[in-house]
């Protein structure tokens, strides 16, 4: 009997394979939105400094990163630094450093945001009923910060999940990479890349889809 595009999915451990390449898009993932989310809140606090030269800084770091695709990126961290500084880099490092250096600009840009949008009469109208500093940050500062934070932060989120479907480019076998290799296997069969495709557009959707649909709750609920 002749495979079918659905059939090949489960064809020996074909599913198991993708499930497999998911995870090591998750682990990139989860990394990376962990180490982001740590950095990010420094960097925040760095652009919002008194200091010229400190958000100087943090304002070309974030232009850069923004203006620059994260492919070129994961070239010149896998391939250029490899060769020049001689770097053994593999390739899942590689990407958790490039999109660490990418989310921690956006969370930080976030965090900028979220601070600066609270209105500087509420901090006076705490000082002037008595509040020590660390208690206008504690009871005033902080919940509001997180309130604006917090759903950005999830979208954010859901963004470098997406993202790490680059790294397919630098030879590491998640999920993209695992179902073209199964779809190189089954050449013959036309119906092979949507089926293969479909299934790990699924995937994703099963992942990204309670986080947006998280995001959207806490802002209608915040609001």
């Amino acid at each position: 009997m002749q495979d079918s595009g659905v059939s090949i999915l489960f064809k020996g451990i074909n599913f198991q394979r993708l499930l497999g390449g998911l995870w090591v898009t998750l682990r990139i993932a989860l990394i990376t939105i962990g180490l982001s989310l740590a950095l990010g809140l420094v960097f925040g606090l760095i652009m919002l400094s008194r200091r010229k030269v400190l958000r100087g800084i943090s304002r070309a770091w974030l232009e850069i990163v923004r203006f620059m695709p994260q492919l070129v990126l994961l070239y010149m961290v896998y391939f250029g630094f490899a060769r020049l500084f001689g770097w053994d880099l593999d390739g899942e490092t590689s990407a958790v450093l490039v999109f660490t250096f990418w989310g921690t600009a956006e969370m930080g840009d976030l965090v900028r945001g979220a601070v600066s949008s609270i209105p500087p009469h509420q901090r006076e109208s705490a000082e002037a009923i008595g509040l020590t500093p660390m208690q206008v940050c504690r009871h005033v500062l902080i919940p509001q910060t997180v309130r604006r934070l917090l759903p950005q932060a999830i979208n954010l989120s859901t963004r470098i999940i997406k993202t790490t479907a680059l790294v397919k480019m630098i030879n590491v076998t998640e999920v993209l990479k695992v179902g073209q290799q199964i779809i190189s296997q089954f050449y013959r069969l036309r119906e092979a890349p949507f089926w293969v495709y479909l299934t790990i557009f699924i995937l994703y959707f099963i992942i990204c889809w309670p986080i947006s649909a998280l995001a959207g709750w806490l802002e209608k609920r915040w609001a």
